[in-house]
């Protein structure tokens, strides 16, 4: 897939990604916590690989394009 998240959205979604996690590892239990973690991790996956399936469904890209 080509890779549609621009710098900024992949280090907020890093951001929240970690807190996300921290918050469902320290704070929250059961279901909630596992809900709040997948949620988490899906973020950090999304800002590595740079590509998010939502994005590609709505033809949304946040990457700059360079114009010459």
């Amino acid at each position: 897939m080509k890779v549609n998240e621009g710098t900024v959205d992949r280090i907020g979604r890093v951001i929240v990604g970690l807190a996300l996690l921290i918050v469902a590892l320290l704070s929250l239990q059961g279901a909630v916590a596992w809900i709040v973690g997948t949620v988490g991790v899906m973020l950090l996956i999304t800002a590595a690989s740079g590509v998010c399936g939502l994005y590609a469904l709505l033809k949304i890209s946040t990457v700059k394009t360079r114009q010459t």
